[in-house]
């Protein structure tokens, strides 16, 4: 018997935006853009969006690509938070 999916509640393709967090350390950027290109070739580095946590400590990422079904989304939700250097993928 085939699994039934919950509707999507988003209208594929769209512009979504993914953020991800981690430690302020040398290579998890360019570790995520590399991911993200991986999912979603079309997407420019150029536009990725980097905010320092009020210490310094964290890194947060924000990446608008798009998207073009929830089998992408989740393939890469998926390997982002399999990645040793990501705390966090929203």
């Amino acid at each position: 018997m085939a699994e039934k999916q919950d509707p999507s509640l988003i209208d594929y393709p769209c512009e979504f935006p993914l953020k991800i967090m981690g430690p302020t350390r040398a290579g998890f950027a360019q570790a995520v853009l590399e991911i993200v290109r991986r999912h979603a070739p079309d997407f420019d580095g150029a536009t990725m969006e980097m905010k320092t946590s009020k210490h310094g400590k964290y890194l947060s990422i924000t990446c608008t690509i798009n998207a073009r079904s929830r089998e992408q989304l989740d393939a890469l939700y998926q390997e982002l938070c399999d990645h040793p250097m990501v705390v966090m993928a929203l």
